[in-house]
């Protein structure tokens, strides 16, 4: 099935409308790092970032190029838990929200 509008220029609206989808958006990403899914947290996050912030004034914020943190988010990369949780720290900021940890037992 043909998509009929780009993922990239969906998400981008929804989350300029939206406060709720983008913070889930930022949410989710975050929930799938600490999940051990990490594949997908970066690309949830990567759709974050290209959808609110954008990598050159995040990369303004954490003080690295942006060419870094789009390999970083990439399907290959392999960041440092200290770029990714400065970047994670940025994203919060920008957001206005504070994410939280919550403890709870395995089913």
């Amino acid at each position: 099935m043909t998509l009929t509008r780009d993922f990239t220029t969906t998400i981008k609206s929804r989350a300029a409308r939206e406060p709720a989808f983008r913070r889930a958006l930022l949410q989710e990403g975050v929930e799938c790092l600490l999940g051990g899914d990490v594949p997908t947290g970066k690309a949830v996050l990567r759709d974050y970032i290209n959808a609110t912030i954008g990598f050159e004034a995040l990369a303004a914020c954490v003080g690295k190029p942006s060419k870094s943190l789009m390999r970083m988010f990439g399907a290959q990369g392999n960041p440092q838990a200290s770029n990714l949780l400065t970047v994670i720290h940025c994203l919060q900021q920008q957001e206005g929200v504070a994410l939280k940890v919550k403890v709870s037992k395995v089913a």
